[in-house]
C-alpha cells in the first residue's frame, strides 16, 4: 500500500509555505525533568513510609539485649534489615563470624528472626532503573522530535542555539517605501530591478536573463543602506529575510555556519525570497592566508557555509542576498566575485538636490515655516548623510520647542547645525579680555586671508563665541560642489588654515595653542599634496597613498607600511615643512597689506562678537562672490574630510568643502 503525497500548505495567493515552527514551550520540557529529577531522588525517599535508621553492629546488640528489636530479617550475606519496638525500620550489617551464639541471643530477646539467602534479583533491579529513567527518556525522546522541521532535519538542535536568527517579513510588511528614499535613483533602479526579476521571473527568462545572486550595498555610515533594505522588504511581493551579520557568530563553535544552513534552508522553502545581511563585514572578512598568524575558526566556517550556500555544488536557486557595509575593503574576495555578489551599489554622501529632497522627507509631519528654504540649509551642510539630516532637523524642532514655539523656522536649522558641528554655545565671559582679543585677532586673520584669496571660499561667518571645544570659528560656505581640487585652490586652502596663526604673529608677536588644530589641518593638507598628489616639485610626480577604510578613514602604522626609504621621507618632510612656511608668509603678507582692514574687523568682532561674511566683504572692499548666500553653517566634519582628502574617492564625487578654522585647545598640547 503506497502512501499518498500531501501536498504542502499554501497561503491566499497559491503560494507554498512554511509549516508553523515547533511550539515554543519545548524550551520549558528541561525545567520538567528536572522538576521529576528532585521529585524521585530528594522528595519521595523523604517521605515513603517510618522513618529509616542505620545501627552498627554493636548498637545493633544492645537493642536486641534491651528487647528493642521486633524482627529481623538477615541475608546471606551478612545484610539485615528489621523492625524496633518504636516502629522504626532499620539496618545493619552482622560479622560472618557471629555464629550460633548470636541466633540463640536474638531468641532470648524475643526477636522475630527471618533468614533470606538471596538478595534483589538481577530483573527487580532492572526494572527499578527503567522506572526511574523512563520519564528522561521520554522528555529526551521529546525534546528530540520537537527540535526537528518538517523535513525531518534538526532546526538548530538543543535550545535552538544552531537557528537562524533571521526576522521573516512576508505577510506583514515594514510600511518604508521607495518614495521615503530620496535621492539615489541610480541605486533605486539596480535593487528595483532585481525585486521585479523575482516578482516576474518570466519576463527575464524570455530573454535569457539570469537574476543575481547577490547585491552589496557600500557606503559611508548614514547614507541609508538599511533603509533600502526596509524599503525592499516594504515594496517586495516575496518573503524578506533580515538578519545581521553579527547574530551569526556565538560562543558556540559551530553555530554560524548551522544557522546560515537554516537561514538558506528556510529561504529555499519560501523561494523565491531575499535574504538581507547587514554589516556583513562581521562574517565576511578576509580569511587568513598562509602568512596569517592569527585567524578565527568559527568565522572562517561561517564565511564558507556562506559562500558555499551562495555558489557551491547546490546553489540556491530563486534566492538574492542583499548586504550591505562601510568596509568593502575588508571583505573576501572569494565573496565579491560574480556568481556571488553580482553587483555593487555604491550609495556615496547625498549631493545638494539629493540633500534638499532628503530634508523634505524628513520635514513631513513637522510644521516648518513657510519662509526657510530647504536649499539654503541644503547648502550650508555639504558631506552630511542621510542619517545627519534626519538628526539637523530633529534638532531643530527640539531647538523651536526650547524656545517655546511649535514652528521650525531658519534660526532653528542653523542653531541645530552649529551644536552638532560644534557644540553648545557658552557665552563670551568665559574668556579673560586678554583671551577675547586674542581670539578676535585669530579669527580675523583667518576671515581676510579668506577674503583676499583668489581661490578660497567665501567666508559665511565669523564668531568669537566660545562652542564645545572652539574658542572662535570662521565658516567659510562653497559655491559649488566641488569634485576636484587645484593646486591653486589647495594652496589657497593652505594659506587660509595658517591665517590665525599669522594674524597673532602680526599683532600678538607671538604665537599661541590656539593655532594647533590649524596647523594639524594644513599639515596633513601639505603631506597629501606631496605624497599623494605629486604637487611637489622636488619630490616629483609619486604617490604614496596611507592605507586605510574607504569610507571610515584611519589607517595603520605607518612606520610598519611605509613603502620609501627614509632619505625619501626626509625630502617629503622638507617639501611639507616649504609649503607650509609659504603659506604662512602668503598669510602675513596678506594681514600686513591689509593692516587698516584688519583692525577694523578685530573692533567689530570684540564689539558684536559676531559678523556675517558680507559685512566682511564691504569692509575689505571686495565684490562678494556670485551666489555666496551668508549663512550660519559650519559643517566641521565635512571640512576635515574635504581638506583632508580633496581627491573623489572610487569615483563617487565627493562632498564641498566647507573650511572651518577653530580656535581650539583651552590646555596646551
Amino acid at each position: 500500500m503506497t502512501k499518498r503525497a500531501v501536498p504542502p500548505p499554501t497561503n491566499d495567493k497559491g503560494t507554498p509555505t512554511a509549516p508553523p515552527p515547533p511550539p515554543a514551550w519545548r524550551h520549558y520540557l528541561w525545567v520538567a525533568a528536572l522538576v521529576i529529577f528532585v521529585v524521585l531522588f530528594f522528595i519521595l525517599p523523604n517521605t515513603r513510609g517510618p522513618e529509616h535508621v542505620t545501627l552498627n553492629y554493636s548498637q545493633f546488640l544492645n537493642d536486641v539485649s534491651h528487647h528493642q528489636v521486633k524482627t529481623v530479617t538477615i541475608s546471606s550475606n551478612g545484610n539485615a534489615q528489621g523492625t524496633l519496638a518504636n516502629g522504626h525500620t532499620f539496618d545493619t550489617v552482622i560479622p560472618t563470624q557471629a555464629g550460633q551464639p548470636f541466633l540463640d541471643e536474638l531468641r532470648s530477646g524475643g526477636v522475630e528472626i527471618t533468614a533470606n539467602t538471596t538478595g534483589a534479583s538481577f530483573g527487580s533491579q532492572v526494572l527499578t532503573w527503567v522506572i526511574l529513567l523512563l520519564p528522561f527518556i521520554v522528555l529526551g525522546y521529546l525534546w528530540f522530535r520537537l527540535s526537528r522541521g518538517a523535513g525531518g532535519k534538526m532546526q538548530g538542535g538543543p535550545f535552538g542555539v544552531g537557528r537562524s536568527k533571521a526576522k521573516v517579513f512576508d505577510e506583514e510588511r515594514p510600511t518604508t517605501r521607495f518614495s521615503d528614499v530620496a535621492g539615489y535613483e541610480g541605486a533605486k533602479s539596480e535593487i528595483t530591478e532585481v525585486v521585479d526579476f523575482l516578482s516576474q521571473p518570466e519576463r527575464y527568462s524570455r530573454a535569457g536573463a539570469m537574476a543575481p545572486r547577490g547585491i552589496l550595498m557600500v557606503g559611508p555610515p548614514g547614507t541609508g543602506k538599511t533603509l533600502f533594505a526596509r524599503a525592499v522588504a516594504g515594496e517586495a511581493h516575496v518573503p524578506f529575510f533580515s538578519v545581521t551579520g553579527s547574530s551569526f557568530v556565538e560562543m558556540f563553535v559551530g553555530v554560524g555556519a548551522a544557522r546560515v544552513r537554516d537561514l538558506f534552508a528556510e529561504a529555499r522553502k519560501r523561494a523565491p525570497a531575499i535574504i538581507f545581511v547587514d554589516e556583513i563585514d562581521a562574517i565576511g572578512q578576509r580569511r587568513g592566508g598562509a602568512g596569517a598568524v592569527v585567524s578565527n575558526d568559527e568565522r572562517e566556517q561561517t564565511l564558507n557555509q556562506l559562500l558555499a550556500e551562495m555558489d557551491g555544488f547546490d546553489p540556491a536557486t530563486g534566492i538574492v542576498v542583499l548586504a550591505a557595509t562601510n568596509r568593502p575593503e575588508v571583505l573576501d574576495p572569494a565573496l565579491l566575485r560574480p556568481g556571488r555578489f553580482d553587483r555593487q551599489v555604491t550609495i556615496p554622501l547625498p549631493t545638494l538636490p539629493e540633500r534638499v529632497a532628503i530634508l523634505a522627507v524628513h520635514c513631513r509631519g513637522k510644521q516648518v515655516d513657510p519662509g526657510v528654504d530647504l536649499e539654503v540649509v541644503a547648502r550650508g551642510t555639504p558631506g552630511f548623510a542621510g542619517a545627519d539630516l534626519a538628526n539637523l532637523v530633529n534638532e531643530a524642532a527640539i531647538h523651536a520647542v526650547r524656545a517655546g514655539r511649535e514652528v521650525i523656522t531658519a534660526e532653528d536649522f542653523a542653531e541645530a547645525r552649529d551644536r552638532i558641528l560644534i557644540g553648545r554655545r557658552e557665552g563670551s565671559n568665559v574668556l579673560l579680555p586678554e583671551e577675547k582679543h586674542a581670539v578676535a585677532v585669530h579669527e580675523a586673520g583667518h576671515a581676510l586671508v579668506a577674503v583676499y584669496a583668489d581661490h578660497a571660499d567665501p567666508v559665511s561667518k565669523v564668531t568669537i563665541l566660545p562652542a564645545g571645544q572652539a574658542l572662535g570659528v570662521t565658516q567659510q560656505l562653497p559655491l559649488v560642489e566641488r569634485h576636484l581640487y587645484g593646486e591653486d585652490y589647495l594652496h589657497d586652502m593652505l594659506a587660509v588654515d595658517l591665517g590665525g596663526r599669522a594674524g597673532e604673529l602680526v599683532v600678538l608677536g607671538q604665537g599661541s595653542t590656539g593655532a594647533a588644530n590649524d596647523l594639524a589641518k594644513a599639515t596633513e593638507l601639505a603631506t597629501k599634496m606631496v605624497r599623494e598628489f605629486g604637487l611637489s616639485s622636488k619630490i616629483g610626480p609619486i604617490g604614496y597613498p596611507a592605507g586605510g577604510s574607504v569610507f571610515l578613514g584611519g589607517g595603520g602604522s605607518e612606520l610598519s607600511s611605509r613603502p620609501f626609504a627614509e632619505s625619501t621621507q626626509a625630502a617629503i618632510d622638507a617639501e611639507v615643512s616649504r609649503l607650509l612656511r609659504e603659506a604662512e608668509e602668503q598669510a602675513i603678507s596678506t594681514l600686513k597689506t591689509h593692516m587698516d582692514v584688519y583692525d577694523r574687523v578685530v573692533a567689530l568682532l570684540l564689539d558684536r562678537e559676531t559678523l556675517d561674511g558680507s559685512e566682511i566683504y564691504a569692509l575689505a572692499g571686495r565684490p562678494e562672490p556670485s551666489n555666496g548666500r551668508a549663512t550660519t553653517v559650519a559643517p566641521e566634519r565635512a571640512a576635515a574630510a574635504a581638506a583632508a582628502s580633496p581627491r573623489p574617492q572610487s569615483g563617487a564625487p565627493t562632498a564641498a568643502a566647507v573650511a572651518v578654522t577653530a580656535e581650539e585647545g583651552r590646555q596646551p598640547r
